[in-house]
């Protein structure tokens, strides 16, 4: 699990890098038409910009759940959990690291954001990462709660035979 956070927070910072010296700052770069674009942005608040003037907020969230997820993490046994978890974990290091070392300030910095698709927000690999691992989360969540009910009903069903009641087969 530590090993999926360091490297999408790695590849993340990696290619805000790239971008920042690629790019110019609010000039879309075209790759399939308007539809596609890099398009160099700094956020100060949350998705879609919101709470741009509350950017201490964020990093305090993201810190506590990054450091949250490092102690929860031994006790997750499912496999999807884990990996879901492990990418949200990754994506909100690589943007908590921008809100830490970037512009303007040390634990006020702007996320920056570089990917333009259609007529939705701009994002990067970090919230790409996040949106991936709430839905792998989510299918862990849904397989370990079928995972439960089955479980159970091959308790109840071994409970309710003969030899389980003492009497011979």
């Amino acid at each position: 699990m530590a090993a999926i956070v360091v490297v999408i927070a790695a590849v993340d910072q990696l290619v805000k890098t790239l971008m920042l010296n690629w790019l110019e700052p609010g000039v879309p770069v075209s790759v399939i038409g308007d539809w596609f674009r890099f398009y160099l942005l700094f956020n100060p608040g949350a998705a879609f910009s919101m709470g741009g003037n509350n950017t201490w907020i964020f990093t305090c969230i993201q810190l506590a759940f990054v450091i949250g997820i490092a102690i929860y993490a031994p006790r997750i046994q499912h496999r999807w959990i884990a990996v879901g978890l492990a990418l949200v974990a990754g994506g909100a290091m690589g943007n908590l690291l921008d809100r830490l070392f970037r512009a303007p300030s040390f634990f006020l910095g702007h996320v920056v954001d570089y990917i333009s698709v259609g007529g939705f927000a701009v994002f990067n690999i970090a919230d790409a990462s996040i949106t991936c691992g709430v839905i792998v989360f989510l299918i862990g969540m849904f397989l370990e709660e079928r995972d439960i009910t089955r479980n159970k009903a091959q308790d109840k069903e071994l409970n309710n035979t003969p030899a389980a009641h003492g009497a011979e087969a």
